[in-house]
């Protein structure tokens, strides 16, 4: 069945900026919200959760320059079921051409527990906290947190309060992600069945993915009549992560003649999305994951790849481009231009101004001199490294020389430049990182813990770049850092440096932990 206006529209949720941002590590800069609160925007996601703007003043400030800033989606801030959270999350969103309000409660056996509230007590609070949420905003949304494990009469009595005190959009959250598609779809109808003035508002699904399931729930809500899926880029989220954005709107789109909805989102632009959280949150994207993996369109099988020659409809339900991923990986090389660079980084969704080719151009040239073939995966891992450096940072890595042997402490020589003064040092270590990195502890010393050391190829041969991931934290804040290299002792290096930049920002701009999520709570979804 082809896509068309007729068909009913499922509007796309994204919380990559809340909920995804509650990944252990995963907390990004308010520079790095903007930008992928506007890519989120540019792609036609619905609504964008900006954030939870009472849990720290970093995140009333992303959510309030977002909601300043947004052109087309709703900007949605998360509170609790108290005024004060409320009000404050108005103040943030109120900004937004479209702002919304999203409270939430615990409503299972299990969650009530915890603010010890009786039935009666919490339906009333719901009904107060709603109904202040809705003469603030026209547009409310709230969430029975746990819902899949909350008794079922119970769960319609909490609703249908809800919905009487103003809530436009009901949120069904499988908060820990338990449900299976059958008990997903059956609670939605029975919700819709039961609840008078369900058909007046949205129903919502928020799934987490910790049985594997978040995809496969969300769309089954579908099918049983939500029209909002709660979604991050990439997965990600607590735990085992959210539904993924880029599975439930391709599955809509790939499978639309079984599941006939539309979604606004301009699918074209999920490739770079993926890789620019991916980049900021510091969590790489599993090789055969779903749509944005590196091996998703790959076929290594000679049946595979003899079919796909003949007819890509063999083996492919999709193809590359529709999501903005290049179908060609034409090879560069010491020889090509600004031009054909030009050329090649806009198709990977990479604009660049003049000034930002002219500095790329040289990191190219060099990559290029090292390695004969620069292929797209090195351009990428390239651009990466380029937006998370700068010359303004307070360190920058000058010089590394390392000496490996077969029998004792490998030995490491580093010049850092420390506020534009270069200092040199050696150290040794347990193996050439562990050496390096000595050395930089030596030349700034700080109290930062690694907590994460990662590293992936990039491509094939011996002459591949590696991508390193570095996640350190110093007294509640997290700062991650990556960089990318054909010597990987290099590039842990930068990587470890890079964090460190990113830890100093922190230090000027917060207090201790303000960047943490120091208030009290658990997801609303």
């Amino acid at each position: 069945m082809t896509e068309t206006s007729a068909q009913p529209r499922v509007l796309i949720f994204d919380t990559t900026l809340r909920d995804g941002e509650q990944s252990p590590g995963a907390t990004m800069t308010h520079e790095e919200k903007l930008e992928i609160a506007s890519m989120l925007d540019e792609m036609g996601v619905d609504i964008i959760e900006a954030g939870f703007p009472i849990a720290s003043e970093g995140d009333f400030a992303a959510v309030s320059e977002i909601a300043k800033r947004s052109k087309n989606s709703t900007i949605c801030g998360l509170s609790r079921a108290n005024f004060k959270d409320i009000d404050r999350c108005w103040e943030a969103v109120k900004h937004a051409a479209r702002p919304r309000i999203h409270t939430f409660i615990g409503t299972s056996p299990l969650h009530r527990a915890i603010p010890n509230l009786t039935m009666d007590e919490m339906a009333d609070r719901i009904h107060q906290t709603v109904t202040h949420a809705r003469n603030l905003c026209d547009n409310v949304q709230w969430s029975a947190m746990d819902a899949y494990r909350t008794e079922h009469d119970y769960l319609c009595r909490v609703v249908e309060i809800a919905i009487k005190a103003g809530a436009t959009t009901i949120n069904i959250p499988d908060t820990v992600g338990y449900t299976a598609p059958r008990e997903s779809a059956d609670l939605i109808r029975m919700l819709i069945e039961r609840v008078p003035g369900a058909d007046e508002v949205i129903f919502s699904t928020h799934c987490h993915n910790d049985l594997g399931m978040a995809t496969a729930n969300s769309l089954a809500a579908v099918e049983a009549g939500a029209r909002q899926i709660e979604c991050t880029i990439n997965g990600l989220g607590e735990r085992a992560g959210n539904a993924a954005l880029e599975e439930v709107v391709m599955a809509l789109k790939v499978r639309n003649d079984i599941m006939p909805f539309q979604t606004g989102i301009d699918t074209t632009k999920i490739m770079n999305l993926s890789r620019k959280v991916s980049t900021v949150s510091g969590f790489p994207v599993q090789f055969n994951k779903a749509i944005v993996g590196k091996n998703a369109f790959l076929h290594e099988s000679g049946i595979h790849q003899d079919g796909v020659l003949k007819n890509v409809e063999t083996f492919e339900i999709m193809r590359p481009e529709t999501i903005g991923l290049s179908a060609a990986n034409i090879a560069m090389g010491k020889h090509s231009g600004r031009a054909a660079l030009r050329a090649k980084l806009k198709e990977l969704g990479f604009e660049l101004a003049d000034n930002q080719l002219n500095d790329v151009f040289v990191r190219f040239k060099a990559l290029a001199d090292r390695k004969k073939e620069v292929y797209d995966d090195d351009l990428i891992a390239l651009m990466k490294d380029q937006e998370t450096t700068s010359t303004h940072d307070t360190l920058q890595v000058k010089r590394l020389r390392v000496i490996c042997g077969t029998d004792g402490p490998q030995e490491a020589e580093l010049t850092l430049s420390i506020d534009g003064v270069e200092h040199s040092i050696d150290a040794t270590g347990d193996g050439p990182v562990d050496a390096a990195f000595n050395c930089v502890k030596m030349l700034y010393p700080h109290k930062a813990r690694l907590q994460l050391y990662q590293v992936a190829a990039v491509t094939e041969g011996t002459d591949a770049q590696a991508t390193v991931s570095v996640r350190i934290e110093e007294e509640g804040r997290i700062a991650t850092g990556a960089s990318a290299d054909t010597d990987t002792i290099v590039a842990s290096v930068k990587a470890y440096v890079n964090a460190l930049n990113r830890l100093i920002e922190r230090r000027k701009k917060t207090a201790p932990g303000d960047d943490v999520k120091s208030v009290n709570y658990r997801d609303a979804g």
